[in-house]
């Protein structure tokens, strides 16, 4: 059996943590062909668990320490 996955749409500020409603980091598409949404907290939490069923997992962590765009120089 072959499993084609569409790319993965960005998260935004909508998209909430299963777990606890903050804002969801992490995106695990599992095998079973759900998915689940978590903030960077819980997603290290459970990584190792999640990595068992995961057929994919989105991280985008490293936007929490990124500069905003609209930031000076000086902020950076």
């Amino acid at each position: 059996m072959t499993t084609v996955l569409t790319p993965a749409s960005p998260l935004t500020a909508a998209d909430r943590c299963d777990r606890c409603g903050a804002q969801a980091y992490l995106r695990v598409v599992l095998m079973s062909g759900g998915e689940l949404l978590f903030c960077a907290h819980h997603g290290r939490k459970f990584e190792p668990e999640l990595k068992k069923i995961a057929a994919e997992i989105q991280d985008e962590t490293e936007r929490l320490n990124a500069s905003p765009a609209s930031a000076s120089d000086e902020e950076r």
